[in-house]
């Protein structure tokens, strides 16, 4: 088993391509015909790359994984609470909840009641769990409990819940294959490996549909399993999961690929940096990318 050190470690590196690629995805909400010449060409976006809400709560869930060591479900909620942040695009019920919370409302109470008591189903679990996987990745069942409990904070649905638990344990296995040789059949083997823990749900019948997928041409996978253009979990993970285990060793080939897939470009490449860099490891983050994407606050990482 790992020491809490070398868990930490792991939960940093996966903060660090979870941040890159939320702030990278963040620069192509521009003029779709300028994004699209910019990745095709793969020309780097213009610093600073300023990150989202997608960085900003995965650094709660690093904070409150450095002081407990786990998932304390009241301090991580306020932690999203007390660090929330107006201009890093939060959804409308997300700036709901955050205010509810921050006012001392239970966290338990406001999540449940969103959406006329159905709970959230959208990728906001799932776009900051990553960095869970990664310290967690030696107890499978303890990923799946974790992001299960940073889920319920914000978003209680099934759906949001499955696709929290579908990152976790795909940031675990990559983890856990960090300097394995890649295979040409690793797409397919790799999300057949996360399937049987993932609820079932719309979202495990998406990964599914994503792993039988023959073609990989990018406006068809969109067309067959979504690109977080609704900002679901059900239109997203599968999406995101399929672009992570189609690049799993090159960081930089795996965003530039999520990007051209458009739709919730910052999210998208939130969730595949934060399994990649796993896989790849810290000489597989582009120093250039770092640099571009602004600095980590202190509060987070000190």
């Amino acid at each position: 088993m790992s020491t809490n050190e070398e868990c930490l470690a792991r939960a940093r590196l996966s903060l660090e391509g979870l941040s890159v690629g939320d702030a990278f995805g963040d620069q192509f909400f521009m003029n779709a015909d300028e994004a699209k010449k910019l990745i095709d060409t793969h020309t780097l976006p213009d610093a600073p790359w300023l990150f989202t809400d997608d960085t900003n709560m995965a650094l709660s869930i690093y904070h409150i994984l450095k002081q407990y060591g786990d998932i304390h479900q009241d301090a991580l909620a306020d932690s999203f609470a007390n660090n929330y942040d107006l201009n890093r695009g939060y959804g409308p019920a997300m700036h709901r909840l955050l205010a509810q919370i921050g006012a001392g409302q239970s966290w338990k109470t406001v999540s449940s009641q969103l959406f006329e008591g159905q709970g959230s189903y959208g990728n906001g679990a799932a776009m900051r769990v990553a960095p869970i996987g990664a310290y967690f990745a030696d107890d499978l069942e303890q990923v799946i409990e974790y992001a299960r409990r940073s889920g319920e904070v914000t978003h209680t649905h099934p759906e949001g819940i499955a696709g929290t638990i579908a990152v976790a344990v795909a940031a675990a296995l990559a983890a856990r294959m960090h300097g394995s040789t890649p295979q040409s059949s690793m797409q397919a083997e790799f999300l057949t490996m996360i399937l049987p823990y993932v609820p079932e749900s719309e979202v495990k019948s998406g990964i599914i549909r994503a792993r039988d997928l023959q073609s990989t041409a990018i406006d068809h996978v969109v067309g067959m399993i979504g690109n977080g253009y609704r900002i679901s979990a059900q239109d997203t993970i599968p999406f995101a999961l399929w672009c992570a285990s189609h690049s799993l060793d090159n960081f930089e080939n795996a965003l530039w690929l999520t990007a051209s897939g458009f739709g919730d470009v910052d999210t998208n490449c939130a969730i595949v940096g934060g399994i990649v860099a796993l896989f790849v490891g810290s000489q597989g983050l582009p120093s250039e990318w770092i640099q571009r994407r602004e600095p980590l606050p202190l509060w987070a990482l000190g």
